[in-house]
């Protein structure tokens, strides 16, 4: 069994969805691997990954307004919907850094994908995203790690 480690830097313009799925192909192809796992991490608490629909960009838009019912950027209520907002104790990088914590909890960090003939096992609608929480461009980064043979 081999390994393939490497690091991809991708820079955000705030809040939305980017589709990383040629990337992770490359790397792939770069490891020379023809089978086997990709262990993909984003290395931040306010950005995640997801593995969604790529043909329909209204679903995107969508799932980011859901993200923004579940985490509002002025702070949390309760799930009835009744009462009062409380206001986020921690916004020590800004109003968006609380939200962006929870969003990032409700989603992923971590994905794993299989791998064979050299290529993603992946749906045909179905693409490898990196989510931006925030609302302020940001760069991440996001490690691919290959195994297999």
């Amino acid at each position: 069994m081999a390994q393939y480690l490497q690091q991809l830097n991708f820079s955000t313009s705030g809040q939305g969805f980017i589709n990383i799925t040629r990337h992770i192909a490359a790397v792939l192809e770069d490891s020379g691997l023809g089978q086997g796992l990709i262990c993909l991490s984003c290395l931040h608490t306010s950005a995640s990954l997801s593995i969604n629909e790529n043909a329909d960009p209204s679903v995107l838009t969508d799932l980011l307004a859901h993200l923004d019912a579940l985490a509002p950027a002025e702070g949390a209520r309760p799930l009835s919907g009744y009462g009062s907002v409380r206001t986020y104790g921690h916004s020590n990088e800004g109003p968006d850094d609380m939200p962006a914590h929870i969003r990032t909890m409700l989603t992923n960090t971590h994905l794993n994908l299989s791998f064979t003939d050299g290529h993603l096992l992946l749906g045909q609608w179905q693409g490898v995203y990196l989510i931006e929480h925030r609302t302020r461009p940001q760069t991440r980064v996001v490690s691919i790690h290959c195994l297999g043979d």
